[in-house]
């Protein structure tokens, strides 16, 4: 890409490394994520940014519909295991649904979960802490780029940004005093705006109660539908925008004459920028403290 930095060796190395743990077949390869492989929805779009110099995905999601059930909150007597955190993930906390692409919406989707419909003026049994809530979510793309310099993080940043992911940001924009390698920004490409969650029932024990009516369940499911539609035109837009300055991207100059700068990545890097002052101006006060307390007491012992 035109008017960019080479990328330096130790993103290269870096790169490389990703790289060679993408390339293992389908059946070999697997990942933290509930599905364990990249997304068919996005593995083009993957493809493409990492044919790109100073860029490399890290951690990809196209979007995902998915029920979920939380772990365990309270703990039994002589039970001395993990407990679930706020939002219910580990200690038991399980996929009951998970699907990366529009859903049929039948019934078929909501006997696999094995809730159990409330009868007419029932009320749940126990207390909060005792129910493991189960939760429907809807999550839009996600995407960790990372970058070889500030300048390839802008260029994705403005990418993303303009196909209307809106939450996007970025880290790592700057250098501490120490570091002598060049900065690798991270880069997420997001869209919170899109995610949506709803509480649709409880589990207590082994039995899972639904809170809602399958009326209500098949609403979601078609908001959920209508959210991956919009999704997928922004990843579309998004990938059309990264094709267009990969071609040709010339140096963009603001009036003073600099290379121009996104509003939001300025934002990031005046903000990282600050915190490193504050870091530093606050070790140099410790120093300064420190190095005093001797001479303090010298002058104390002159006297005798």
């Amino acid at each position: 890409m035109q008017g960019l930095p080479p990328p330096a060796g130790h993103f290269a190395a870096r790169k490389a490394k990703i790289l060679n743990q993408l390339s293992v077949p389908d059946a070999e390869y697997s990942d933290a994520s509930p599905k364990g492989s990249i997304d068919d929805g996005i593995r083009d779009l993957i493809d493409e940014i990492n044919a790109l110099d100073g860029l490399v995905t890290t951690s990809s999601c196209a979007g995902r519909v998915s029920v979920f059930v939380e772990g365990k909150k309270t703990a039994e007597a002589g039970d001395h295991g993990q407990l679930a955190g706020v939002g219910g993930k580990g200690a038991g906390g399980a996929w009951l649904f998970v699907s990366h692409e529009p859903v049929s919406n039948t019934a078929s989707w909501i006997s696999s979960l094995g809730l159990r419909e409330p009868e007419v003026g029932e009320t749940g049994d126990g207390t909060p802490k005792d129910r493991r809530l189960i939760h429907f979510k809807f999550e839009p793309m996600i995407l960790h780029v990372l970058t070889a310099s500030p300048a390839h993080a802008q260029l994705i940043l403005r990418c993303g940004l303009q196909a209307g992911f809106r939450e996007s940001g970025a880290v790592n924009l700057t250098t501490t005093s120490s570091d002598s390698e060049q900065s690798t920004p991270m880069v997420a490409i997001r869209s919170m705006g899109l995610g949506f969650e709803s509480l649709i029932g409880y589990q207590k024990e082994s039995r899972r109660e639904q809170l809602v009516t399958a009326e209500y369940l098949r609403s979601l499911m078609e908001i959920a539908n209508e959210r991956f539609t919009e999704n997928t035109k922004r990843i579309d837009r998004f990938q059309e925008a990264l094709a267009d300055v990969a071609r040709t991207q010339p140096t963009r100059k603001n009036a003073a004459g600099e290379e121009w700068e996104d509003a939001a990545v300025r934002r990031e890097r005046k903000r990282a920028e600050g915190l490193r002052r504050k870091a530093e101006l606050l070790q140099k006060e410790t120093k300064g403290t420190v190095a005093a307390e001797p001479e303090t007491l010298a002058d104390g012992l002159s006297g005798f």
